[in-house]
Parts: structure tokens; sequence; C-alpha cells
């Protein structure tokens, strides 16, 4: 299926009480987290999307439902364009979860070739070999058995202004601000069309969240997360000859 993410700008409000639902979902992740751990399985969450698409947001409260000796907040600062000494999957691939872990992507693998391909600084092939080498990466996860959730949080033109302006006029908030050079928005849509539907696999598919309502995105990103790990992890805990000792106590 064609991904476009400007069918994901309708913004429609949750249909209900918000806190209640995300508490509900909270509640829900606590005790998958509980499997997880039990059954020594690793996962990963990316959580990708423009700046002001509300995801540290969403990123707060799925560490507020994790074991936090169990967990770890990757966030990919501006990637170094010029570091061509190691293969550029290499910090990724040093930072996978171990059993029962779960690592927290904010920002990731794909953040380098957007952002060189939107700049114009990767060619077509350089470009389509960066997927492939994404799609090899990801399904060597999942062949492991780690679990994996891809979040995109898409917002519109005129709400990412709004937000990005208020964050600018907030002094406690202005320097969380990207210093990035100026790139065209449909230059940049074009770019992240291509990509979700070059990495948006069988075995590793996106999720595309319409942020422009905030409680709806936060809803609907939580319940992904939560849906895959119930159908992914077992129902029932493990025989009590097959529980792995851990030394975190807590």
């Amino acid at each position: 299926m064609v991904i476009a993410l400007t069918q994901f700008e309708q913004g429609k409000p949750f249909p209900g009480d918000a806190p209640a639902a995300l508490s509900a979902l909270q509640a829900r992740l606590v005790q998958l987290n509980r499997a997880q751990i039990a059954h020594a399985r690793r996962s990963i969450v990316l959580l990708e999307g423009w700046d002001g698409s509300g995801r540290k947001p969403v990123l707060r409260q799925l560490l507020g439902a994790l074991d936090p000796c169990q967990a770890a907040v990757h966030c990919a600062a501006a990637p170094v364009f010029a570091d061509e000494e190691r293969h550029w999957l290499t910090p990724f691939w040093t930072r996978l979860p171990k059993a029962a872990e779960t690592s927290l992507y904010y920002g990731s693998w794909y953040r380098r070739p957007i952002e060189e391909r939107a700049r114009g600084l990767m060619d077509e092939a350089h470009w389509a070999r960066a997927f492939d080498e994404i799609n090899e990466f990801e399904a060597q996860q999942l062949d492991s058995g780690t679990l994996l959730v891809k979040l995109f949080f898409h917002v519109s033109e005129a709400v990412r202004e709004r937000r990005l302006r208020a964050r600018a006029a907030d002094p406690w908030l202005r320097g969380t601000l990207a210093s990035v050079q100026h790139v065209e928005r449909e230059q940049v849509l074009g770019a992240l069309d291509r990509m979700l539907d070059a990495t948006d696999t069988r075995w590793a598919p996106w999720t595309v969240i319409d942020a422009n309502d905030e409680a709806s995105a936060q809803v609907a990103a939580l319940s992904a997360v939560a849906d895959l790990l119930e159908k992914k992890l077992p129902s029932q805990p493990p025989a009590s000859e097959t529980v792995v000792p851990f030394t975190r106590a807590g």
C-alpha cells in the first residue's frame, strides 16, 4: 500500500476521556513489559517524525510504563555527513537491546538518509542502497526474536508552525529547536513518502500517527505499541524452571 503523509492531517479530536484512555493503556503496557521481561524478549520502539509532532510526550508515557532498569532511550543527533570511517549503521548496532530490554529511539537510522536526500547530498543509487540496508538490518532484528514497532508522527504545516512558534517564544524551550538548514517542506515530504513506501515491509511495517490532535496521537501511538506486544508476547508466565535470574534488584 502506498503511504501518502498528506492523508494523515485530519486531526480529529479524541472521542472520549483521553486521560482515562491513556491511563488504561499505560496499565496495559506495564503488564506487557512484565511479560517481555519474564520471557527475556528484546524490543525496539522507533519514534520518527517532524519536529513539533509530539513525540516527546509519547516517549515520556512509554517510559512511565517500562521497568527503568530494563529500558534505554537513544536520541539520534543530527547526522555527521562527513563520517565515512565506519558503516553508517554502526552506532545503532552497538545500541541494540539485550534480553528483556527495551530500546526507544527518538530519531533513528532513518534520519541520515532522509536528511541527506532532502538536501541533495545522496544520489538515487545510494538512496536505494540505504533502504535495502535498513530493511535487511530490521529483518535481522526480527529474525533474532526482537520485537519492533515503527511509529511515524505526521503533522500539517500549519500545526507544526504554530507549535514551533510557541516553543520559540518560551525561553525555557527555545533551546530545543533544531538549528538545521532550511529545506522546502514539499521536498522533505517527497523524500519521506518514498522512504515510508520503501521500508514499509511485511516484517517491519510503519504505523503513521496523525499527530494534529495531541490526545488522539498519544492514544494511537500507545495503542500501536501495546497491540504489537500483545500479539507477539506469550500471554502466560514462563514455567518456573525456565525463569531467567536477573542481577538487577528492584
